[in-house]
């Protein structure tokens, strides 16, 4: 059964961190990129940052890079958002997607997303 499991986020101070979780089983982890979207109260859903399949490449939107560090465990099938200097629009929900390589009818998965709230 494929599963993707996001755990942290919540309520935090402007200026304050978080670091959000994305657990992922029953499919082939390694031929995956992985990325982070949000999606705020009455916008569109934004890419916010990504990690290669294997890892040697990261990308990160205008809006958060060098505040946010995507990062991997391979062993864990796990990827990490980092997110520090939180600012209010940073508000939203967070959703972890696991997107195939190298596939004409590429797969895809999402988490069930979590909540991030960055008080003023």
């Amino acid at each position: 059964e494929v599963q993707i499991v996001q755990s942290g986020g919540g309520l935090v101070q402007t200026g304050g961190s978080l670091r959000l979780s994305c657990a992922a089983s029953g499919f082939a982890f390694d031929d995956y990129s992985i990325s982070w979207f949000r999606q705020a109260p009455g916008k569109e859903r934004e890419g916010v940052s990504s990690i290669s399949d294997n890892a040697d490449a990261t990308y990160y939107s205008a809006s958060v890079k060098g505040r946010f560090t995507i990062s991997v465990d391979t062993a864990k099938k796990t990827v990490y958002l980092q997110m520090n200097s939180l600012k209010p629009e940073d508000t939203a929900v967070y959703y972890c997607n696991a997107l195939q390589g190298r596939s004409w009818s590429p797969r895809d998965y999402w988490g069930q997303g979590t909540q991030v709230t960055v008080s003023s």
